[in-house]
């Protein structure tokens, strides 16, 4: 790690008030009461999401990518892509499959991604653990040749058992091959993305890093782009946030500071329940009728809403706080009813 990335004067020169930011909301796949995708609601979450001028990435950890059958997979980006229109940019995670020659499980998804006009997202699969670096890039290069384009992505184990960070050697590889436009980076840790960000300006500058820490969302002020999570809770207040960045203003830091409180209260350990979090948050400010989330994923206590309705207060995302806290807060809270689907 360079000895910038190490010191705090090396963070705080890195500020970059006024740029622009790519924005890439990853988004929840909603689900019904009976455990069923919910496919009217997650097309309109995805229009919402377009409306408010972020791009999306479906199949990803916040859509369920890992749990979801590979025909579920192809449905989400038929849907994606009707919803969307012909010609709209998404981003869509490929998986390498559960068996067989990785390397032919990704050249499957990402032909199944690209039929559908779409950017491929390469998860992390097992495999890749035992690499040395220089095998790591040649793998990943191996990958690529099947695909146009494409984005990685590093993901630290607490969100799932199949990712990795890469080391410093890896990651200097990796960003050299030249299809990989650039990488979503979720350490979770504020000085290895800051060493990343720095590696890259030095070995190739139009290399992205797209943050995947909802633990410091104000990276994207150091020179982060961002792959967010959290974004698919508020979507309009992430472009608002965006806006005040590009142009400067101080707003950013009190806008910065209300989605940081909603995130630090969705991705408390355990992180990976952040997703029934978001889905109780999209209820609670009327974006989704329940908060069904896959039936094999970790779930939030109900008593959470209490903490969420504080979230989408200091977000000003409740046109009725009182009605909300009746309807759709206070039946939660020692009830026994532990959802709203």
């Amino acid at each position: 790690m360079s000895a910038g990335a190490r010191s705090l004067a090396g963070a705080f020169a890195r500020l970059r008030p006024g740029r622009s930011v790519h924005a890439i909301s990853a988004v929840l796949l909603p689900y019904d009461e009976s455990g069923r995708i919910d496919w009217e609601a997650f097309e309109r979450h995805l229009l919402r999401t377009r409306a408010a001028g972020l791009d999306v990435a479906v199949n990803m950890d916040t859509g369920f990518g890992d749990l979801l059958t590979d025909g579920e997979r192809t449905a989400v980006l038929g849907v994606t892509r009707r919803a969307l229109g012909a010609g709209a940019p998404f981003y869509a995670a490929a998986f390498a499959g559960p068996a067989g020659d990785p390397v032919a499980g990704y050249h499957a998804a990402i032909a199944t991604i690209e039929a559908h006009d779409a950017i491929p997202v390469l998860v992390q699969c097992s495999a890749m653990h035992r690499l040395a670096p220089a095998e790591k890039a040649s793998f990943y290069s191996r990958i690529l040749a099947r695909a146009d384009r494409a984005l990685g992505f590093e993901l630290s184990s607490v969100f799932a058992p199949h990712g990795e960070i890469w080391d410093e050697e890896s990651f200097e590889r990796i960003i050299a091959l030249p299809k990989l436009l650039g990488a979503k980076h979720s350490s979770l840790d504020r000085a290895t993305e800051l060493s990343r960000l720095s590696a890259k300006e030095r070995l190739r500058p139009e290399f992205r890093i797209y943050t995947g820490n909802d633990l410091a969302i104000d990276l994207v002020a150091f020179g982060s782009d961002y792959l967010l999570g959290l974004s698919t809770f508020a979507p309009e207040r992430f472009a608002e946030r965006d806006h005040a960045l590009g142009e400067g203003e101080v707003g950013f830091l009190s806008r910065n500071d209300a989605l940081q409180h909603l995130g630090n209260v969705g991705f408390r350990a355990p992180v990976p329940a952040y997703k029934h979090a978001a889905a109780q948050f999209l209820h609670i400010t009327g974006g989704l009728g329940g908060d069904g989330v896959h039936p094999r994923a970790p779930r939030r206590p109900a008593s959470d809403r209490a903490m969420l309705f504080d979230c989408a207060l200091r977000l000003r995302m409740l046109i009725d706080p009182e009605r909300t806290w009746r309807e759709r807060v206070a039946p939660w809270l020692g009830s026994g009813v532990p959802t709203a689907s």
